[in-house]
């Protein structure tokens, strides 16, 4: 049985027909069109489908559409704001942290979150804001050190944009 889901995506009202098992990763991919989440492992263990629900980053494959009413997901589409990368965005793209880009949205999504509490996290805090997200391509530091210039550039600029 569907049934009509409203919640806000990426700062925009949705209006969508969910049925009782659809998780909130086939609503954003299939039904809204927004393929920048990925499916990795589709049981919780990659980190590949995170998104932000409320501000929290969130496993999208295990989240059941229908727990999302009324609620606020932001997945990468919402990142850049204005026409312009988000900061985490031009970081990753400046220091190479994304190698082929199948892991990249759940890194940038999981360290927005991070930034948006610890403007000035330690390395440990970044490894540990990460720890849930795979990547097979890279070895982790391009990434960490992205994350450290973006919260640098995000201290430096009003509302941190750069």
């Amino acid at each position: 049985m569907k049934t009509l889901l409203t919640c806000t995506v990426n700062g925009e009202e949705r209006a969508v027909l969910a049925d009782t098992r659809d998780t909130l990763l086939e609503l954003l991919r299939d039904r809204i069109g927004l393929t920048g989440t990925k499916e990795g492992c589709g049981n919780g263990n990659c980190g590949t489908c995170t998104v932000l629900l409320d501000g929290t980053p969130v496993l999208s494959c295990l989240v059941l559409g229908l727990a999302c009413e009324g609620r606020h997901v932001k997945t990468v589409e919402g990142m850049a704001h204005a026409g312009r990368l988000h900061p985490l965005q031009e970081t990753f793209a400046d220091l190479g942290a994304a190698q082929c880009g199948y892991c990249t949205p759940a890194f940038l999504l999981a360290a927005e979150a991070l930034l948006a509490t610890n403007p000035k996290p330690t390395r440990d805090e970044i490894k540990e804001a990460l720890a849930g997200n795979l990547c097979r391509c890279t070895g982790y530091i391009k990434i960490y050190e992205a994350v450290e210039l973006a919260a640098e550039r995000m201290r430096e600029a009003p509302l941190g944009r750069v």
